[in-house]
């Protein structure tokens, strides 16, 4: 593939995220990225059948090993998070496991923060700990529960910033510092943030996860995954896991994908403003007894927000009484927000998760601490809004009537 001439060190971030990873094509002259579905590439005898001698910048075998498509997501990917390379999935899952099953192996250790996505949750209390990989959950917002956790003999440690779904934050520089500082790497699942939020490389982080499903594919219509960091990482990463393992992204999907980056740091601005004037709605509704949102006072780490979130994006929690009872009537009544799972797309969605379920399938707290912590942020049970593109006002009134 073409390298692309352009140094995007020194350009705004919606010049990156129309142009990195992009070039016209140079057969047809096609300003936009070609789809490229073809699953095999004519290839010249010499070519090598096993990855193990396949370079980076070797030409197409297969799509599996690598695809153009595929290439252009992760070139842009890697410009807007301001790494020397990714390694694109096919779905924000399937990048966490590859990290893990890369980074770990039987008998060593790993601190994982006690809440976050709920897959991660669910194979790092099972999947993991079977395979004699020595799982430890803590609150990653709480430095001195980290830093007791995170002791010489730890080789990674896994964080989720804001975290899903309680938008509690870890200082990423600080955890870092401690990670580090015992011979661990540290991972930072940075979907609710966003590149256009925060950069946890340059915090200090050794790899970025992100859910391309989400905010960055933005339209809920393509699943995907992505790994970033330094290239000595992830070049062995992407053949011992990727493609041994086999979670490629469609091509198609990374095309879609591709084109919904182009507009991220535009949604993320209009995610953000939208909100806010629905989380100060919230704030004043009677029937909602506590809303968190980073960019609010009210956050109990509004100040870590402020320091580490260009943007405060678009996801909002907030508690009502009789909780259960509430989700049926918003199911119901809601006639613009969709009653849905997932986060990050155009369209607003929110879903209920209840307190008492949660606690015995995904999120297993072992201590006083950490069923105290997350009872500061959930009660009993908490609403995930995420806050779409809409008229703010109109989502405000949709809450309001489905609300009474």
């Amino acid at each position: 593939m073409k390298d692309h001439p352009q140094d995007f060190s020194k350009l705004g971030e919606q010049t990156k995220a129309v142009h990195a990873g992009e070039f016209p094509d140079p057969v047809t002259g096609a300003s936009s990225p070609n789809l490229v579905m073809s699953t095999t590439f004519v290839v010249d005898a010499d070519t090598t059948f096993s990855v193990e001698g396949m370079g980076e910048d070797d030409p197409f075998v297969y799509t599996r090993w690598g695809n153009p498509t595929i290439r252009q997501l992760e070139e842009k990917l890697a410009v807007l998070e301001d790494a020397e390379t990714a390694v694109v999935f096919a779905s924000g899952m399937s990048a966490a496991t590859a990290l893990l099953l890369h980074t770990l192996k039987a008998g060593d250790r790993a601190v994982i923060s006690d809440v976050a996505y709920a897959a991660v949750a669910e194979a790092t209390n099972e999947l993991f700990p079977g395979l004699g990989i020595v799982i430890t959950k803590v609150d990653t917002s709480d430095p001195d529960a980290l830093a007791a956790a995170v002791t010489p003999g730890v080789k990674l440690v896994y964080i989720e910033t804001p975290c899903n779904p309680l938008l509690r934050i870890t200082d990423i520089g600080a955890a870092a510092e401690t990670a580090h500082k015992a011979g661990a790497r540290l991972a930072v699942d940075s979907t609710f943030a966003t590149p256009v939020a925060t950069k946890p490389l340059r915090l200090g982080a050794d790899f970025v996860i992100h859910s391309l499903t989400k905010y960055i594919g933005g339209h809920g219509d393509a699943l995907g995954g992505v790994l970033l960091g330094k290239a000595a990482d992830l070049v062995p990463l992407r053949k011992r896991t990727s493609i041994r393992l086999g979670g490629t992204i469609s091509p198609f999907n990374a095309w879609l994908i591709l084109r919904g980056l182009a507009t991220l740091p535009l949604r993320m601005k209009a995610h953000e403003e939208n909100a806010l004037k629905v989380a100060r709605y919230l704030e004043t509704n009677p029937k909602v007894t506590r809303v968190i949102y980073p960019g609010l006072p009210s956050h109990l780490q509004h100040d870590l927000a402020k320091r580490q979130m260009k943007n405060f994006s678009g996801m909002i929690s907030f508690q009502t009484g009789r909780g259960k009872e509430t989700a049926r009537r918003l199911a119901e009544k809601l006639r613009i927000i969709h009653y849905a799972v997932s986060l990050g797309h155009h369209r607003s969605l929110i879903f209920y998760l209840h307190t008492e379920e949660l606690l015995a399938t995904s999120f297993k707290l072992a201590t006083q601490k950490q069923l105290d912590s997350w009872k500061a942020f959930a009660g009993d049970g908490i609403f995930r809004l995420s806050v779409g593109l809409e008229d703010a006002d109109d989502l405000i009134a949709d809450l309001e009537q489905a609300l009474k």
